[in-house]
């Protein structure tokens, strides 16, 4: 049975906005830049396959959005199933979604909707692990998220970090999470702190300055004096310590990099376009990220676990910003929007998911319970074709009836389209190796 929040930023499990962090999705907010980069030297890199997607933008809902009140309505269901919110049509013909998402509604041609997720891991962490690794969690061994390995696959060669994690809040430690799993710490990502306008550790090390002309050698002897532990805990040599002098550099001594996490750059109406709530931020500073040269971006988002009032919660029943559905509504057709008319979404491949779907029938609290058996997933850009809809469920919108497709299907369609070979093997710490996906098969249909 399923305890219930106390707060709707909070999940049921307990874990705040505050002590939050998933597998490979979020770093440690404790780790630096120096810490990240003084692990890459150490870190091989395996060669990416061709593919239309060169970067990905992953938007996670935290807590299990409702797939029966946004992307799946049933409004035939028995009052105790079906939402309260009306179904509206989309720029699709015969696709209706919820009233809250009318925005989303008239960029659903650019959508690839599938509404046949399902698995049977209904805990938080365990979950959210299957979806973002594609791999059931097992103690025998952590699997690397879904952006660690697109950062693997890119390697470090430029000065934007390949992959970052924009966190709907401050992070803190989680025992059962990881970061990059089997692969080095170095492809954990790079994490911008709580709020994305006030992004950490872009500063230059205390007593370096960017200005002189002998920069570069400045910085490494001084660098040298703070990063000896960081490299020997890695196992790295003098040509290892000398790449990831070279990566800091290139990351510390960018201005356009500095520039790329700056969102006051942005003219105010674009801002006003994503909306003022933080995932309004986050997703315009995604875009700006991999339109900088990053290549794995998350934006996570918290208050999904929707245990009580989800009528009233999801919308804006209080006060204009209270509800979840109204502002991701904004940012992420704002997000595709743009995407289009920069030219980007070709390139730029947007999921939105989470760890689950919620209980067909409405519990004594007016909400809804942990339901992994079935879920929605957007999948937008990327050489992905939109305007469609895979899968479907019955009418009570508990189990698929077509097309069902679980979490390793859908992390070995992802990898695939950001050209990353889901068969090749890597060898673990043991030495021992290990396919990236063990099963799952492409989603013909997105293409």
């Amino acid at each position: 049975m399923n305890t219930l929040p106390s707060s709707p930023l909070r999940r049921c499990d307990g874990v705040s906005r505050r002590d939050f962090l998933h597998l490979g999705v979020l770093a440690s907010f404790g780790w630096s830049v120096r810490d990240l980069l003084g692990l890459q030297a150490a870190a091989g890199v395996i060669p990416a396959t061709r593919s239309a997607a060169t970067s990905c933008i992953l938007i996670w809902l935290d807590g299990g959005p409702s797939h029966l009140d946004m992307f799946d309505l049933k409004p035939d269901a028995p009052s105790e199933v079906r939402s309260q919110f009306k179904a509206i049509p989309t720029d699709v013909a015969g696709l209706h979604i919820c009233e809250h998402l009318p925005r989303t509604a008239a960029v659903m041609k650019e959508v690839a909707l599938i509404r046949s997720l399902t698995h049977e891991l209904g805990n938080h962490d365990t979950g959210a692990r299957f979806l973002l690794t594609g791999h059931r969690p097992t103690p025998a061994l952590e699997h690397p998220s879904l952006g660690s390995l697109v950062a693997h696959a890119r390697g470090f060669g430029a000065a934007m970090p390949p992959y970052v994690a924009i966190p709907g809040d401050g992070v803190g430690g989680n025992s059962g999470a990881a970061k990059s799993g089997y692969l080095p710490r170095a492809f954990s990502a790079f994490n911008v702190g709580s709020d994305p306008s006030r992004v950490n550790g872009l500063q230059s090390p205390e007593g370096v300055s960017f200005a002189r002309s002998d920069l570069r050698r400045d910085m490494l002897k001084k660098m040298d004096s703070f990063t000896r532990g960081v490299e020997q805990g890695s196992g790295g040599s003098r040509g290892d310590r000398d790449a990831f002098y070279e990566q800091a550099y290139r990351l510390l001594a960018s201005p356009e990099a500095k520039a790329a996490f700056d969102l006051s750059r942005e003219k105010p109406e674009v801002r006003q376009r994503y909306g003022s709530a933080r995932i309004g931020a986050g997703c315009l500073l995604a875009r700006r990220l991999v339109e900088a040269g990053s290549r794995f971006v998350t934006v996570v988002d918290t208050g999904w676990d929707t245990h009580q009032q989800i009528f009233k919660e999801l919308p804006d029943s209080r006060f204009a910003g209270s509800g979840k559905l109204p502002s991701l509504d904004r940012a992420y057709a704002a997000l595709i929007t743009d995407l289009r008319e920069r030219g980007l979404l070709d390139s730029t491949l947007v999921v939105l998911m989470g760890e689950f779907g919620r209980t067909p029938k409405l519990n004594a609290f007016g909400g809804r319970d942990h339901w992994p058996r079935a879920g929605s997933v957007c999948l937008a850009g990327g050489g992905v074709k939109g305007g469609q809809v895979i899968g479907a469920t019955d009418s009570y919108g508990e189990v698929p009836v077509d097309r069902p497709i679980g979490p390793p299907d859908l992390a070995f369609s992802l990898l695939k389209l950001l050209g990353v070979d889901p068969s090749r093997e890597l060898l673990t710490p043991s030495g021992r190796p290990m396919k990236i996906m063990s099963e799952g098969s492409f989603i013909a249909e997105l293409i």
